[in-house]
């Protein structure tokens, strides 16, 4: 069977080679730091499980929801005015599974094939998948460390600018870990005004946001919501991540396109789910704020301890992961990752998945206590992986 040349597009699956060697290494009994899949390990908030339990329940909650509820709508809005300061209206709003299956959406909402779009490099995958499947020719502008990992608008050219149909940014990175400023925002905003190009913010770590920094809103900012939407998870800030809940949020034609695709694929948000979304986004939010200086420790022994084995590791400054440099003498940052599993048991993920400026690097997540990241550093200390 010839299968679609689409999938030619895509290259191979990097998470099950490394997912395979790691089950090898377990049956042989060597001890796994899984450090390369940013799934949280906290628990759940026990009024979010009990919406599910309680929704459950009621039959009438296992039909199509067809659409999103009025409530939800009016949670979100809510939840938006509270936590971001921002005024936004149902019309603004459109739920989807999880950022990622959004944003893998988006190209095919906005874009025609051969159309051009501005991806920062590095960037989460699915940035790069999303253009792929609508077609799209990807355009990366750098993310790099002399610029502290933040766009550069002024490296993007003139005529390519004029050309793309969008532009994603997401901050805090993922993989990096850097984080915006209102200058910065201020400058994407004129820019997307300048050459009509939609804005498509990812903001899934906006509450995991170290040193005192705030953790804001891409729609805050006069004119944002004239130039772009805005995907907002709860999968990382309430735990949430199997239950794929977030929101394309912003300029409501992008919404009603969007609504229009989706209307194409599915039957609307399970109406369980909904009910989790909103006892989230109405509850308490103290355990979101402790969270995060739980990832702060986080980052300090993992950051910490690298850079006391001679690892010249910076502070990740958001999200829930650090951006490392591989040692000199390594040219492939997978050939350091399979390296780095066999030799200290601790799996990151490759800076190659993360697009052309990926390579060099190493992404490691926050997903485990301090004293295991502690032991991971010492796991590494003792291998000499380091030395040569």
């Amino acid at each position: 069977m010839q299968f679609s040349k689409r999938l030619d597009r895509f290259g191979d699956e990097i998470f099950a080679a490394l997912n395979e060697r790691r089950l090898q290494l377990e049956k042989e009994g060597k001890t796994i730091y899984n450090l390369s899949v940013g799934t949280p390990d906290f628990t759940t908030a026990p009024h979010i499980k009990q919406a599910l339990i309680d929704a459950a329940a009621d039959q009438n909650n296992w039909k199509y929801s067809l659409r999103d509820a009025p409530e939800l709508l009016d949670a979100v809005c809510a939840y938006y005015q509270r936590r971001f300061g921002v005024t936004i209206t149902p019309d603004m709003v459109c739920s989807c599974y999880g950022s990622q299956e959004g944003i893998g959406h988006m190209g095919m909402v906005l874009c025609d094939e051969g159309d051009t779009v501005l991806l920062p490099t590095p960037c989460y995958p699915v940035f790069i998948a999303g253009s792929l499947l609508a077609g799209a020719e990807p355009y990366y502008y750098p993310m790099v460390k002399e610029n502290g990992f933040l766009p550069d608008l002024d490296a993007i050219p003139e005529d390519v600018a004029r050309r793309a149909k969008y532009m994603i940014v997401s901050l805090p990175s993922n993989p990096t870990g850097s984080i915006a400023t209102p200058d910065l925002y201020q400058k994407i905003i004129a820019f997307a005004k300048r050459y009509d190009v939609v804005i498509i913010h990812d903001n899934a770590y906006s509450d995991i946001i170290f040193d005192g920094a705030h953790g804001g809103s891409f729609l805050a900012y006069d004119g944002a919501a004239e130039v772009g939407v805005e995907f907002f998870s709860l999968s990382k800030s309430f735990n949430l991540t199997g239950a794929r809940i977030s929101f394309c949020i912003g300029r409501p034609d992008i919404i009603a396109a969007f609504r229009k695709l989706r209307g194409q694929i599915d039957f609307g948000m399970f109406l369980p789910l909904q009910k989790v979304a909103i006892a989230a986004l109405t509850g308490p939010t103290d355990m979101v704020e402790e969270q995060c200086g739980k990832y702060q420790e986080r980052r300090d022994a993992l950051c910490g301890g690298l850079r006391s084995i001679g690892w010249d590791v910076a502070d990740s400054h958001g999200s829930m992961f650090i951006w490392v440099p591989i040692p000199a003498r390594y040219t492939s940052s997978m050939d350091f990752c399979m390296d780095l599993i066999q030799r200290a048991g601790v799996i990151c993920t490759p800076g190659v998945s993360f697009g052309p400026a990926g390579e060099g690097y190493v992404r490691m997540a926050l997903v485990l206590p301090p004293e295991q990241l502690r032991a991971a550093v010492e796991a590494i200390r003792q291998s000499g992986i380091l030395e040569g």
